[in-house]
């Protein structure tokens, strides 16, 4: 047992002696190919600092005039009265009325829509009910059309902010379709 004890303190001194040693031959991974170390250290420039290598002298550089990030889908109406009219008046869904489109519109009008404008889209939802937020129309009371309430969900207007951002082309024109389903529904009653 005395031995056993022995045997295993010289061995682990002898493995800290020879793993705290500056003299072993380096491993694969210490080694260099090339000799540019630029490739293996690179120099990180921060954003939108300054960068010799670029004629504007910044390390980010604009996107070229004209693209489209993916995903994204041009919106040729601006975020003005005369745009939102021309929205109104012009702008129809590209998407054919089903009931998946109208499912998925009021699957998403619950999580983005009815605390403010209701379920049925009467202007009573919950933070209205509770008065943390007054004015918001109810549907059938509003000249609405396909391109305002798209122009609506894109830019906002009034006290509603832009769902832009939660909500991409597609979602929002099926959002479209159910609150227009919506503002039918109270016309009729």
């Amino acid at each position: 047992m005395k031995n056993l004890l022995q045997i295993t303190c010289i061995g682990l001194f002898l493995t800290m002696f020879v793993a705290c040693s500056d003299n072993k031959k380096p491993t694969t991974r210490d080694v260099q190919y090339m000799a540019d170390t630029d490739m293996y250290i690179p120099v990180p420039y921060e954003p939108y600092s300054s960068n010799p290598f670029f004629k504007n002298g910044l390390s980010s550089q604009d996107p070229v005039a004209g693209t489209i990030a993916r995903g994204h889908v041009v919106y040729e109406y601006p975020n003005t009265e005369e745009g939102y009219q021309m929205a109104k008046d012009s702008l129809r869904t590209p998407l054919k009325t089903n009931d998946k489109n109208l499912e998925n519109g009021a699957h998403l009008y619950a999580i983005y829509c009815a605390i403010c404008h209701g379920d049925p889209g009467d202007g009573q939802g919950a933070l209205v009910k509770n008065e943390k937020i007054l004015g918001v129309p109810n549907y059938k009371d509003r000249d609405i059309t396909d391109g305002s309430i798209y122009h609506v969900i894109m830019y906002g207007r009034n006290m509603m902010g832009s769902h832009a951002s939660q909500l991409n082309d597609k979602e929002r024109w099926q959002v479209v379709q159910y609150v227009s389903k919506l503002r039918e529904d109270l016309i009729k009653e």
